[in-house]
């Protein structure tokens, strides 16, 4: 069973959430302050959070830096875009705003628990299998042909499922074996490798994270 932690100081929505996520099969951990949230981690290591940001004592930008290796949803009322971008790029893997529909809300969750599956070989999610020794890619048993540059940027994403890489992170991660990425051409080879993927079972693996850069979605 995975655990949910919910960091809000608004009982009602807590109630809420908790009750929601227990229906869903979760479990469920409170705390409602920053101080709260950082001694229940000391001690527990949930699945995935759920943060606000208008928490008493520390606030959830001072609360977040201390989390490690556990996915981080804000689920707040700010809608300042600056602000949601900074938290994207510092850690956060999604952001959804007050009010929020439910039914989204399960549906992210879900996308940011299920992990892609790695070994020494390959990275594999759903259908979808790249060939780290042979440097392949295949869905749905079809060969994919990619560019090196479309290659090497679907592994840092794949390795990074479910979390919202920034442009810059993956220039500088493909830099050495991709010197021709640039970050006015980046677009365009993602969009390319987007639409082979596309191709094959009408799935599409890529969100673009306006502003910030692009994520795999699992």
């Amino acid at each position: 069973m995975k655990t949910i932690a919910i960091i809000d100081d608004d009982i009602h929505i807590g109630n809420m959430l908790e009750e929601l996520l227990q229906q869903e099969g979760y479990a469920t951990l409170r705390a409602y302050s920053g101080t709260e949230a950082l001694f229940l981690l000391s001690r527990n290591e949930p699945d995935l959070i759920l943060l606000d940001l208008m928490l008493p004592g520390l606030n959830g930008e001072e609360v977040l830096p201390h989390i490690q290796d556990i996915p981080v949803m804000i689920v707040s009322a700010k809608m300042d875009m600056t602000n949601k971008v900074n938290l994207l790029l510092n850690g956060a893997c999604d952001y959804v705003t007050k009010p929020f529909d439910t039914g989204e809300l399960l549906a992210r969750i879900k996308i940011h628990l299920r992990p892609v599956r790695t070994n020494k070989k390959q990275l594999c999610a759903g259908d979808l299998v790249l060939d780290l020794n042979m440097h392949e890619v295949s869905v749905n048993h079809v060969s994919v042909k990619l560019t090196k540059t479309e290659y090497a940027i679907l592994k840092i994403l794949m390795q990074n499922a479910n979390q919202v890489i920034s442009k810059n992170t993956i220039l500088d991660s493909i830099s050495m074996d991709t010197p021709d990425c640039t970050d006015s051409s980046l677009k365009q080879h993602v969009s390319n490798l987007r639409k082979k993927l596309r191709e094959v079972n009408g799935t599409d693996y890529i969100e673009a994270v306006w502003g910030i850069g692009f994520r795999f979605i699992v």
